[in-house]
């Protein structure tokens, strides 16, 4: 693909926890393949808190290479909170995040842009999927309730590897830091009237570090914020069509001495 061929400007979110084993494979894979796609994009690694290398190696790669940019959280956040400060620092038209640990091939993200100029996302899903059984049941899980709490059924939630407009992310706000955050940005995306499409992409074995998606302390925060938000956003849903409702009945109340007038005036003519 040559750089003519998209006409979009790009950011690309990393988020990144102890991954100091692939981190820096993975950042000059995304520079090196965009550099030959695009001529305007950066890639916002988000070290959430790392206790590793992780930070030090982010930060020596931005000597030499103009289109990264680091964040550095503290302490760690969760994957929804770095996910939102990577959100927070876009400059580009369009938003794509994908995992920072090596297990995801940003080649994949060629058959993505042909894509939106029918739709307004494009979420990846993933193909012979790299991860133990437990995870792959806790996911599976996770996809049941999501879909019968929000009705959202789609093939992979919580796969990163999406791309979206960024515009959605300067006008709506994120309010999840945990492993929800996928699901409240496909409710929020849908509920504003945009359209996705979903496709399949690689998923590779990790390179290194450990995966922290099935710790207790992560699957029960992911539940307390679906509890606590679907209610919050049910209320609101049920807010917004009641307003909506009473607008139509206000627009058809302000109809009807017209339609009265015309009546009075067709009678006194006959």
């Amino acid at each position: 693909m040559e750089n003519t061929s998209i006409g979009c400007s790009l950011s690309v979110i990393l988020p990144a926890h102890n991954e100091e084993e692939a981190i820096a494979t993975t950042v000059h894979e995304v520079i090196d393949i965009l550099s030959a796609w695009m001529l305007d994009f950066e890639v916002i690694v988000v070290d959430d808190g790392s206790k590793d290398h992780t930070g030090v190696i982010l930060d020596t790669m931005t000597t030499t290479h103009p289109s990264l940019k680091v964040i550095h959280h503290p302490i760690n956040e969760g994957y929804g909170a770095a996910l939102v400060s990577g959100f927070e620092a876009v400059s580009k038209d369009m938003a794509f995040f994908m995992d920072s640990d090596g297990q995801f091939d940003i080649h994949d993200l060629e058959r993505f842009f042909p894509l939106i100029q029918k739709y307004d996302a494009v979420l990846g899903y993933r193909i012979h999927r790299q991860d133990t059984w437990m995870r792959k049941v806790n996911a599976w899980g996770w996809k049941m309730l999501v879909g019968m709490v929000f009705g959202i059924h789609v093939r992979d939630i919580d796969c990163a590897f999406k791309l979206y407009p960024a515009s959605f992310f300067r006008e709506h706000k994120l309010e999840t830091r945990g492993a929800m955050i996928n699901t409240e940005i496909l409710h929020k995306f849908t509920r504003a009237g945009y359209t996705y499409t979903q496709i399949g992409v690689r998923h590779l074995p990790r390179r290194g570090g450990r995966a922290t998606g099935a710790k207790p302390s992560v699957i029960l925060r992911a539940f307390r914020e679906l509890f606590i938000h679907a209610l919050k956003w049910h209320r609101e849903g049920r807010l917004v069509e009641d307003q909506q409702m009473q607008e139509r009945m206000n627009k058809k109340q302000e109809k009807l001495p017209l339609e009265c007038e015309r009546v009075e005036l067709h009678n006194l003519r006959e």
